[in-house]
């Protein structure tokens, strides 16, 4: 995945605590959602079914030009199909080998996302927050609280089931060197959790960046800016943290991409979430 990564867009942005993530979800099955393909004892290419109208596929640039790609894709098919999925897609660079096979399988465009990082260098002002607020890392205790603020947020532009608390926590504070600092919350008057964020550090090529993996606010404490400072809340403690720069990504179904350019965030990057219909 690294590799194809490096090849197609020029950095690579993928991390095996990703990966151990998704896989750790109690609710998934590793066995039964992934292939892999090899030549002679080394993996080649890997498609990997992670939810049920969500994939991915890599194929190392030296193996393309096979039919590796085709195969996998149809191979995806069929497993979402067996599940009862109607639909099923991935994302992928914009002119990317991957971009011009799915096209040419048929895909359509099911969402566009945008990557985009806070320059290096750049300095943004302070958010205050609202009277009545305060930021904080989460404790055990919010953990609940974090769950349904940031799953319902997303719930509320994406077309799926709500994830469980179980697989939830794989994902964050489960996650592979998850520290408390990872996860802040803005707590409101009522003492209630009204927002969250949880970042990362990555450390991948000599760069090392804080990136924004979710960020929510619940929709009572919506338009007060608790959003953006999070947000600058999160920028600085990994800047505190070793990062230079930082990162996250939004899609066009959130209509965030406004939100994260009024912080200082620049594009770097589109994917195209290609998808075909299965019935």
């Amino acid at each position: 995945m690294a590799a194809q990564e490096l090849h197609d867009i020029g950095s690579v942005e993928i991390e095996e605590e990703d990966l151990i993530a998704e896989w750790q979800r109690p609710s998934y099955d590793l066995g039964a959602s992934t292939v892999a393909v090899l030549e002679g004892d080394r993996i080649v290419a890997y498609a990997d079914l992670i939810a049920p109208e969500r994939y991915d596929v890599a194929v190392h640039p030296e193996a393309r030009g096979r039919g590796i790609g085709t195969w996998l894709a149809a191979w995806i098919r069929d497993l979402a199909a067996r599940r009862g999925a109607r639909i099923v897609g991935m994302p992928v660079p914009e002119g990317s080998a991957g971009d011009r096979l799915l096209t040419g399988l048929g895909y359509h465009v099911r969402w566009t996302s945008w990557v985009l990082r806070l320059p290096e260098g750049r300095v943004i002002e302070d958010r205050p927050l609202p009277e009545g607020y305060a930021l904080r890392e989460a404790t055990e205790s919010d953990r609940e609280q974090v769950w349904h603020v940031i799953e319902d947020a997303f719930l509320e532009w994406s077309d799926r089931e709500k994830q469980t608390f179980d697989d939830f926590a794989a994902e964050v504070w489960q996650r592979p060197g998850f520290e408390p600092w990872n996860l802040q919350v803005v707590v409101g008057p009522n003492g209630a959790i009204a927002g969250a964020i949880f970042t990362t550090v990555t450390n991948l090529e000599a760069r090392k960046e804080t990136y924004v993996s979710r960020v929510a606010v619940h929709k009572d404490h919506r338009n007060r800016g608790l959003a953006q400072s999070l947000l600058v809340a999160a920028f600085a403690i990994g800047r505190a943290h070793g990062a230079a720069g930082s990162c996250l990504s939004t899609d066009s179904r959130t209509g965030a991409l406004a939100l994260y350019e009024k912080v200082g965030m620049v594009a770097d990057a589109v994917w195209l979430h290609r998808a075909t219909h299965l019935v």
